[in-house]
């Protein structure tokens, strides 16, 4: 009997310090989850009226108004990475740079263009890309316009095809009119800037002109036909 318990507590004895002799198992933590990016701003349709006041931005005095300076630059075609979850055929893949839309983005070293070099024509033809930036700020008035509460709305056409960013955003939603993205083959796009905007606004405009179309890639320049600011009350 003796034996017996004396055996009962050597087995608990045992057992208890287990614990104490297994190293502890570390569980890694997952990083922590990559928020979604904001969706783009919901496109704004211009009005169908009769603008109160037009502004033509390929003029020097237009784009005086608004104090506003007008830069270029060519994209490049480069190869990079295909994207995660690519096929295994797919091991690369094509981009464009630079990347223009973003407001933060810095074309301090772009060259300026004259306002009536928008319409000049650019571009060896082809498969060709370009971007123009201006920052322009919405003055109290222009001319006898006053431009308080009005709706602005910028308006231009390029040959071929463009897809505009305003403030570091193309306003888009698929299965809906977006303007700011490709309208078809040589057809307005019409940008709500602010519906009722206010002296002082700013306004980062961003534009990709692109030669079409693309399947043909033909030996066409890519140039401005109009670009102005419409404004509606």
């Amino acid at each position: 009997m003796r034996n017996t318990a004396l055996g009962i507590l050597v087995t608990c004895a045992a057992l208890a310090a287990l614990p104490l002799m297994i190293p502890p198992v570390s569980f890694a933590q997952a990083p922590p989850a990559v928020p979604a990016p904001a969706p783009a701003p919901l496109p704004v349709i211009a009005p169908s009226l009769p603008p109160a006041y037009v502004v033509n931005l390929a003029t020097a005095e237009g784009m005086a108004a608004f104090s506003g300076q007008w830069k270029n630059m060519d994209v490049k075609i480069v190869e990079a990475p295909a994207m995660p979850n690519a096929g295994p055929a797919w091991k690369s893949s094509y981009d464009i740079t630079p990347k223009a839309g973003d407001s933060a983005f810095d074309d301090s070293s772009w060259p300026a263009i004259e306002p009536k070099g928008l319409l000049e024509r650019r571009g060896g033809g082809h498969l060709f890309m370009t971007w123009y930036r201006a920052i322009l700020t919405v003055p109290a008035k222009i001319g006898d316009f006053d431009t308080a509460g009005a709706t602005a709305v910028l308006t231009f056409t390029i040959d071929d095809y463009a897809e505009a960013w305003v403030n570091g955003q193309m306003p888009r939603r698929a299965g809906r009119p977006s303007p700011a993205t490709i309208q078809g083959f040589n057809m307005p796009n019409r940008v709500v800037l602010g519906e009722q905007v206010k002296p002082g606004d700013k306004f980062q405009i961003a534009i990709l002109g692109i030669n079409g179309p693309i399947s043909l890639a033909p030996a066409n320049p890519v140039f401005f036909r109009e670009a102005k600011i419409e404004f509606y009350r």
